[in-house]
């Protein structure tokens, strides 16, 4: 990827389904690919990259929704063509009047994560991009079992007397706050 860049796109990555919402603001690259922007989401919801994923976003210029994503998958012919992440730019789908695509991560526990442009601002000096500027909430653990295996999980933990309680504490780590998120911890 070129270093060269002036533009800077604010977007908000926010879990579907999940109350109190999960969520994540990033800026990222103006040059960036959707493939870019799969392993930015992977590195702000803490997440390893073990499943497969697409994005649905509208392509402004045909106004048809298209799917991108990784040609070659094994999901790929359940659908319409995949417009191949590594070569789609991003500022060629995003725009103020085009503000959303959705990325969806791990088809078994189908993760639905909304990607929203909030702005496009200026490239700051002495910024390193990509970077996580805020977000609320830990993110959902990988290979938790969807949305049910997420809330049975929370559950759980409220009760340290469950008989599951000390698998999950040691499968999550002894550190695990649902409740808490700190962009600084953000590594891309």
């Amino acid at each position: 990827m070129k270093k060269t860049f002036e533009k800077v796109y604010q977007l908000k990555l926010s879990m579907r389904g999940i109350t109190p919402q999960i969520w994540r603001r990033i800026q990222v690259p103006e040059n960036y690919t959707f493939l870019d922007l799969h392993d930015a989401i992977q590195a702000a919801m803490s997440w390893d990259d073990y499943h497969l994923h697409e994005f649905e976003m509208i392509n402004p210029k045909t106004g048809e929704l298209e799917r991108i994503g990784t040609k070659g998958d094994d999901y790929e012919d359940f659908g319409e063509p995949l417009v191949p992440e590594n070569k789609a730019k991003i500022s060629r789908y995003f725009t103020l009047e085009n503000k959303t695509a959705l990325y969806t991560y791990d088809f078994g526990d189908n993760w639905e994560v909304k990607v929203r442009l909030e702005k496009i601002l200026p490239r700051k000096e002495g910024v390193e991009y990509p970077i996580c500027t805020a977000g609320k909430r830990a993110a959902v653990p990988e290979d938790i079992g969807g949305m049910w295996g997420y809330e049975n999980m929370l559950e759980i933990l409220k009760d340290p007397e469950n008989e599951e309680y000390e698998d999950i504490v040691e499968w999550l780590g002894e550190d695990f706050d649902p409740e808490y998120f700190d962009p600084e911890d953000i590594s891309f």
